[in-house]
């Protein structure tokens, strides 16, 4: 049984909520869980207390037997300090400016 610390939404429509719960990877997204680590609450401000709340010493715990965060739970556990922060991956260069637009950004700026 993989385990995962992931988030599960909660919350009306355009108005999103998420708990931070560790489940088995097989289940559905908002289904069943183990247990509930935290919240996460897009809605408040970046620098609010309440936007991401979590029980640290039951998310070490579940790391210790062998839950794996996602993507976006590692993130949150590297800004709280609880896990090494996770590697960024590059943006991948097919979304930068073109040759033609970019030569017409350097010669707007530069003329």
């Amino acid at each position: 049984m993989g385990l995962k610390i992931r988030l599960s939404r909660a919350g009306a429509k355009k108005r999103p909520y998420y708990h931070i719960v560790v489940a088995d990877s097989r289940s559905p997204r908002d289904g069943r869980f183990i247990e509930k680590l935290g919240s996460y609450n897009p809605m408040l401000p970046q620098e609010h207390a309440d936007r991401i709340r979590l029980q640290g010493e039951r998310i070490m715990h579940w790391v210790s037997q062998g839950a794996v965060p996602t993507d976006r739970v590692a993130r949150f556990l590297g800004h709280a300090g609880l896990a090494p922060m996770p590697a960024y991956n590059e943006q991948p260069v097919q979304s930068a400016p073109k040759k033609k637009a970019q030569e017409r950004a350097k010669a707007a700026a530069g003329g």
